[in-house]
């Protein structure tokens, strides 16, 4: 699904909505609360001025933005969704769903756009994807269905996998559509899974040592605002413990990781401003459906590969949207 396509979905015509928007919204300037669960320099959070831009909204002028950032920290989560509130905003976006649950008892009157979010009809977010029903709307990713294809993809690099490390974090929402996905994956080739939690730097040194220890032939670190946080110091342990390692965003392989699949993150986030956009010319989030976007990214480092000994097959060199060297 493209961005064009996502627009039409939502009822929209992309040609004249910033001369709408601006018209919409004059002698008004909307106040916006992100939560990030990473840090500043997590990757694609440059998506949402992004996007703004591209519908027309100025920041100062149309909008501002309070940018609150977990840093892994999850109890901290709470204290930001309070004070935003009290602000107040006028629109939450959270791009992390580990803010979802606490945003959704916090407040029944702010329209929360979910920037980030697995199944989040399973989780009690939104009555369904199609009728919300309240007052959150957003965007869904696609982790746990493109698990399988992380799954397969690792398979055909890493010959002869019997078991994959997943690394989770546990007070993360998504994590069991995920541990389920990669659960059911690996069965399909015959392959155990090894899962490790881990909620900071030192636990995650840990899982990898478990990782290697109980002799996991590759490795697969889900989408995870912490993991973010620690991407390089996590592909240096991946490497040092000679594990092939999957993400699911380029970001993780730009910085030493073998290979990537996923959504973009940065068009990701900046599709959440299509929300932003509707809500500020008035539409309700119960309103809006839940999207899912299918596009998805194969990125390779061929120096990481090098360096484990992995010959990459050329088949998959040529499926790859991007090949680092």
């Amino acid at each position: 699904m493209n961005r064009r396509e996502f627009i039409t979905l939502l009822g929209g015509a992309p040609a004249v909505w910033p001369m709408m928007a601006r018209g919409q919204q004059a002698n008004r300037l909307w106040r916006i609360g992100c939560i990030v669960g990473g840090s500043p320099q997590s990757s694609g959070l440059e998506g949402i001025s992004k996007g703004m831009r591209k519908l027309g909204h100025l920041e100062g002028k149309d909008f501002s933005i309070e940018w609150r950032y977990a840093d892994g920290k999850y109890e901290r989560i709470a204290d930001f969704v309070a004070e935003l509130i009290s602000l107040p905003v006028d629109i939450l976006v959270l791009l992390t769903a580990a803010a979802i649950r606490t945003a959704q008892r916090a407040t029944t009157t702010i329209p929360i756009v979910m920037g980030y979010s697995v199944d989040p009809a399973g989780n009690g977010f939104v009555t369904s994807l199609a009728r919300p029903g309240g007052n959150i709307t957003g965007l869904a990713s696609s982790a746990d269905d493109s698990s399988p294809k992380q799954v397969e993809l690792l398979s055909s690099i890493a010959s002869k996998l019997s078991r994959v490390g997943l690394l989770t974090h546990p007070d993360n929402p998504n994590r069991e559509p995920v541990v389920r996905s990669v659960e059911a994956a690996a069965r399909t080739i015959g392959a155990s899974v090894i899962i490790a939690n881990a909620e900071n730097r030192e636990a995650i040194e840990h899982a990898f040592d478990r990782f290697a220890n109980e002799r996991a032939g590759a490795v697969i670190v889900m989408a995870e605002g912490l993991f973010n946080t620690q991407r390089q110091y996590i592909a240096e342990l991946a490497l040092s413990r000679r594990l092939p390692s999957m993400f699911s965003q380029r970001a993780y392989v730009v910085a030493g990781g073998l290979m990537s699949y996923g959504q973009n993150q940065s068009d990701f986030f900046g599709l959440a401003t299509i929300y932003i956009d509707k809500i500020m010319r008035g539409a309700k989030p119960a309103d809006l459906p839940v999207m899912q976007p299918t596009n998805f990214e194969l990125v390779i480092n061929l120096k990481t590969a090098k360096a484990l000994g992995l010959e990459v097959p050329p088949t998959l060199l040529a499926r790859a949207d991007e090949v680092i060297d």
